[in-house]
């Protein structure tokens, strides 16, 4: 349930990036070697953001975050207290992915007045479900303690994530256990934004799923469908209606139950959208005339940012 893509459709969306690169004039680039991700990155304007790299959260290796900040507004700590913030986590089927590799996110984010920060967190097969839901809660308890303003409900925080780590995102918010386990509830959190995401994906399809979220038993514990009610923060499911990784009715069965629990919920669809569009669509060589970064800010200022 992650970017886990046919090499063949790697290779389109390779094909054309390369093009949307070629026509920004950076044909220069040494582009057949390298991955999407890294081609995505290479074109975004980093010298308008703030970096803090490596930042830990907790003592092990992957529990480390990056802090991104307008610049205008990292010079003046006034500025930065007064900006939402947006822990984001990536996809890569539980078991794969880096933070390094999501600049372009957060650029997106960065460019329209939000504080962001990118989180690793430890992978299948060093944790399994349960146990893959506790460093995202340490990463949210992190964020809240070291940058949020300590007045606290004037700054607002909102989760982002996209496939698997749109899964982490509704866990975190519907399951209040993780958070709790940290000293937090998700009523600290103003809302959060789930681009592809897998919530209601039984049976499990594969060894490699079945070792992760098994034994048999257990496993309808790991779908944020179960976890539907009334009381959880406003949540905005968003799917592209040609993905075919992460099919768009876990976004639509969620939104369901949740409104059958008189919940906040919101669905956008993207007719002509693939799972990896589905966050690719964020990055500056791509956006075009994409509503999708449009439509999460204005969902955001809905909700308080």
């Amino acid at each position: 349930m992650g970017p886990r893509l046919s090499s063949q459709a790697m290779r389109a969306f390779s094909v054309n990036l390369m093009r949307r690169v070629t026509l920004s004039g950076l044909a220069g680039l040494a582009l057949a070697a390298c991955r999407p991700v890294t081609l995505l990155n290479a074109v975004i304007p980093a010298q308008d953001l703030h970096i803090d790299r490596d930042v830990a959260f907790g003592p092990l290796p992957r529990q480390r975050l990056d802090i991104y900040r307008p610049r205008a507004a990292a010079l003046q700590s006034s500025a930065r207290q007064a900006l939402p913030v947006v822990l984001f986590f990536y996809g890569g089927s539980w078991d794969s992915g880096s933070k390094q590799d999501y600049l372009f996110v957060a650029e997106a984010l960065c460019s329209q007045g939000n504080i962001v920060v990118i989180a690793d967190y430890r992978l299948y097969p060093e944790v399994k479900f349960p146990q893959l839901m506790q460093d995202p809660a340490l990463a949210v308890q992190w964020v809240k303690q070291h940058l949020l303003a300590p007045q606290g409900g004037a700054q607002p925080l909102f989760l982002l994530g996209h496939s698997a780590g749109a899964h982490l995102v509704a866990m975190l918010l519907l399951n209040p256990a993780y958070l709790a386990e940290v000293g937090l509830h998700p009523s600290d959190i103003r809302g959060g934004i789930g681009l592809a995401g897998p919530y209601d994906f039984l049976p499990l399809t594969s060894d490699r799923l079945r070792a992760i979220f098994g034994p048999p038993e257990h496993e309808i514990l790991s779908q944020p469908i179960h976890y539907a009610r009334p009381d959880a923060p406003p949540l905005l499911l968003m799917a592209g209606l040609k993905d075919n990784t992460v099919w768009p009715r876990n976004s639509l069965r969620l939104a369901e139950a949740i409104q059958a629990q008189g919940g906040q919920v919101q669905v956008k669809t993207y007719a002509e959208y693939g799972h990896v569009d589905m966050v690719a669509k964020l990055a500056r060589p791509l956006r075009g005339r994409s509503p999708m970064l449009a439509d999460i800010i204005y969902w955001m200022h809905d909700h308080g940012s």
